[in-house]
């Protein structure tokens, strides 16, 4: 397979020993990455994500106060384009681009944020405002409160889904003067805690994982009614797991032929036939390292950020089946994701 190379942006863990913001190289033929620089400017960015153009980079602090910043990345280096930006809510743990604004997901306190972009794709001094999320759930330990896990926009740009793990709950919301306004809240099965959601390429159907338990909903999406449906829950793994088996990532294939998790758990990664009616899961494969927190899809490969091992890995994807087959890794210490330019 020839391939035409490009960017790729880390996120790491600073405060567990990751580098920071890690800018890495795609070779022209193949998947390997090739480590290019680091630039440890702002603690534990976590979660990264490029502007339509590719020439800003936005990057959550996922630390108790939240923040976050953006990178200037037209050259080769990421240079800091002004201060962080306090979000106003603790633990941002993902972000989106949206209707002029960076959102942030606030899983500390369960809130989503919205900070206003300038013109320059810089951001503003503060946020325009924040829609706080209330609730609970019915696990004691994790589900005392709202913990908003993912924000990102529908793929008709008309609304903005937020995936509530605490609230077992995904909510639709737009922008009213700058401010995330609540317009619809879709319920999942109580305990499920889902985490992160997945668009399907058609725009009517998207997928959520659920961390609390090892399970993808399989959801219905009306954009003219900004409405997500719940139709069936799937399993990640062919059998009960030890323990807990918490779920992470999740991506669908371009075609959408198939849908990817991850499982931090046990290692592994599960691969799902997209079908009329649902998903099927068709098998596991190890991870090629411990902890995988995120992964994403590329030009026929899958990336695998493994957080506790410290490596980012990468599988080639048979175009049949589906099936990832493992290629190769770098050493990224604290790896939490992976965001192609």
């Amino acid at each position: 397979m020839v391939r035409s190379g490009g960017r790729v942006f880390i996120g790491s863990f600073t405060a567990a020993g990751g580098p920071g913001l890690v800018t890495a190289e795609v070779a022209a033929q193949g998947g390997a990455l090739t480590l290019l620089a680091a630039v440890n400017d702002v603690p534990d960015p976590s979660y990264l994500t490029l502007s339509p153009d590719g020439t800003m980079l936005y990057a959550v602090s996922e630390t108790a106060e939240g923040a976050v910043a953006a990178y200037r990345v037209d050259g080769g280096r990421p240079e800091l384009a002004g201060p962080s930006v306090p979000v106003d809510g603790s633990g941002p743990t993902h972000l989106s681009l949206y209707a002029g604004h960076v959102l942030t997901a606030n899983y500390g306190c369960g809130s989503v944020t919205a900070v206003p972009l300038r013109p320059d794709g810089t951001l503003a001094a503060k946020p325009s405002g924040r829609l706080q999320h209330t609730g609970s759930g019915p696990h004691d330990r994790r589900q005392r409160g709202p913990h908003a896990h993912q924000v990102q926009p529908d793929p008709s740009g008309r609304w903005a889904v937020s995936v509530d793990l605490g609230t077992d709950s995904v909510r639709v919301c737009a922008l009213e003067a700058g401010v995330p306004a609540l317009h619809r809240e879709c319920a999942l099965r109580p305990g499920s805690g889902p985490r992160h959601l997945a668009f399907h390429p058609d725009g009517e159907r998207a997928y959520v994982v659920n961390e609390l338990t090892p399970t993808v909903t399989v959801c219905r999406w009306d954009a003219s009614a900004g409405s997500l449906k719940p139709l069936t829950e799937v399993p990640l793994l062919p059998g009960a797991p030890a323990g807990d088996a918490y779920p992470s990532g999740i991506a669908v294939a371009p075609d959408g032929r198939f849908v990817w998790t991850a499982t931090r758990g046990e290692d592994v990664l599960s691969v799902l036939a997209v079908e009329a009616d649902g998903l099927r899961l068709l098998g596991t494969v190890p991870c090629a390292g411990h902890w995988p927190r995120a992964l994403a899809e590329h030009d026929g490969f899958l990336y695998v950020a493994n957080e506790r091992s410290g490596d980012v890995s990468w599988f080639a994807v048979d175009e049949a089946t589906g099936l990832p087959r493992y290629d190769g890794s770098v050493q990224v210490a604290a790896a939490s994701c992976v965001v192609f330019g």
